[in-house]
């Protein structure tokens, strides 16, 4: 439910926060938490007719929960030394994501769309400069580009190529 209104006589209506609901949500906040759960899980318009609600609904209520999560947990970049960069296809025409993930962790620190130097530069902006500096190892496959944004933003690092690049550059090598 959303936040109850007040009407004033002098001042018009007013609406007041409720500690069931996020700003601006028209659920509560157990209702989002378990669309949020469900988005998990199955697709946008299940979750959406399962629910009763708008499939552009599922979206809205999947950002705002994933953006709560994050700011709670904004401590997953602590603490990381050696990082993974890769780019990964996800459509036909050249659709592509950049991923960064923890080695140490074996975990995805961050995701973005297009491969580009900006879609790179947005990561290490969000990890700071402080923390740029405490990257020991960056393994990457070998795009100019992603040698370019290491050098500038994680001075402190040694760039090598990942084990699956290698191989798969040896395989051909030797099939030549």
């Amino acid at each position: 439910a959303a936040a109850p209104r007040v009407d004033c006589l002098f001042c018009g209506p007013t609406v007041m926060a409720g500690p069931w609901a996020r700003h601006n949500a028209r659920h509560t906040l157990q209702f989002d938490q378990q669309v949020a759960w469900l988005a998990r899980f199955a697709p946008r318009t299940v979750v959406a007719e399962l629910m009763r609600i708008a499939w552009e609904t599922v979206g809205s209520i999947v950002s705002r929960v994933m953006a709560e999560a994050i700011v709670a947990n904004d401590n997953r970049f602590d603490g990381v030394r050696r990082i993974g960069i890769d780019d990964v296809s996800y459509r036909k025409g050249h659709k592509y994501l950049v991923v960064v993930y923890d080695h140490d962790r074996g975990t995805l620190l961050w995701a973005g769309q297009d491969r580009k130097k900006t879609t790179l530069g947005q990561f290490f902006a969000l990890l700071g400069e402080e923390r740029c500096q405490q990257i020991e190892l960056v393994s990457a496959d070998g795009a100019d580009w992603i040698a370019d944004m290491v050098a500038l933003n994680c001075r402190n690092a040694r760039l090598c190529l990942d084990p699956f690049h290698l191989v798969s550059w040896v395989n051909e090598a030797v099939d030549d």
